[in-house]
């Protein structure tokens, strides 16, 4: 896998954007880590976004990101802090990035969409994008209908420029799949939820670690954002709801907040507990290190292993 080449960094992974998650400090401890860190700035004041880029190069001399949430309201303006900080790199969700790659690319900033369709993949690549991450609907948090295994093969016989896989992935095995199935690295999250630098609240961690894939669902599918998360008082609530008619705005309103007061006050009944999948595979807190550590490890033996077949 050539990702770390790329952008380099040790190992080829990159940070999932994490709203209230993927702090200054958070993505900082990645990229000392050897991956490429993310500051998720998610629905961020532009004050705040400069906040977190001046604590992350505080603590790091390593390479790192940030992710727009392209629905966000302060988006122009946070795509000019990339410009006026020099970010090298930026993920983008929710939208389309195409009005601010020319600016972008003249500052040299590499840019790395996420999508879930071979269409929108094509199209980011004609707009000029660095590389396309290919988000499985195995991910947490919004997704798309499309899973890892097919999403990545069919963009990557689509495009020329670099792929990266996401969405359930959390194994040395998972990290080899993706390079078999064309990807050049790819993006973790749940994986990472646990780690001692994450920020979240320890209810919250212990949440991920207790919980098995059927502990998770989907909101969102008939009124809403389709939302991958912890099955959770919230989540039946919203799903009554759901059936009940309620449209996108009601549903919108039902959930503002509960993102943060499950990452920040530990609420985990009425708070969003966004994960993937692949949290079953998730079983004890670690520092940084050691997740990606023993995540490369375990690619190696496999690689190895496949090899020796």
């Amino acid at each position: 896998m050539i990702l770390n080449e790329i952008l380099g960094i040790k190992y080829p992974v990159i940070q999932g954007g994490m709203a209230n998650i993927a702090t200054g400090e958070f993505a900082a401890a990645i990229s000392n880590a050897g991956a490429l860190g993310i500051i998720g700035s998610g629905a961020m004041s532009p004050e705040i976004v400069r906040k977190e880029i001046e604590i992350c190069k505080s603590l790091t001399d390593k390479p790192f990101g940030l992710n727009i949430m392209l629905m966000s309201p302060y988006s122009d303006e946070i795509a000019q802090i990339v410009i006026d900080y020099k970010i090298p790199v930026v993920t983008t969700g929710a939208g389309n990035p195409g009005k601010y790659i020319e600016e972008w690319k003249k500052a040299g900033v590499k840019v790395f969409p996420v999508v879930s369709s071979q269409s929108l993949a094509i199209k980011m690549e004609r707009e000029g994008v660095d590389g396309i991450i290919a988000e499985g609907m195995e991910a947490g948090g919004h997704i798309g209908e499309m899973t890892t295994m097919t999403l990545v093969p069919q963009v990557k016989s689509a495009v020329k420029i670099p792929v990266i896989a996401a969405g359930g992935v959390a194994s040395g095995a998972q990290l080899l799949a993706a390079e078999v199935l064309g990807a050049c690295g790819v993006q973790l999250g749940t994986l990472l939820l646990v780690s001692d630098e994450c920020p979240a609240h320890e209810n919250f961690k212990d949440v991920i670690i207790k919980s098995g894939s059927n502990k998770v669902t989907v909101i969102g599918r008939i009124g809403g954002v389709a939302t991958r998360v912890v099955k959770n008082k919230m989540t039946r609530d919203y799903l009554a709801k759901e059936k009940e008619g309620w449209n996108k705005e009601q549903l919108e309103k039902f959930t503002l907040g509960a993102l943060r007061r499950a990452v920040k006050e530990g609420d985990v009944t009425e708070g969003s507990i966004m994960a993937g999948l692949d949290i079953g595979q998730v079983e004890k807190k670690d520092c940084v290190s050691n997740i990606l550590n023993n995540l490369m490890k375990e690619y190696e033996r496999e690689k190895g292993d496949l090899c020796k077949n």
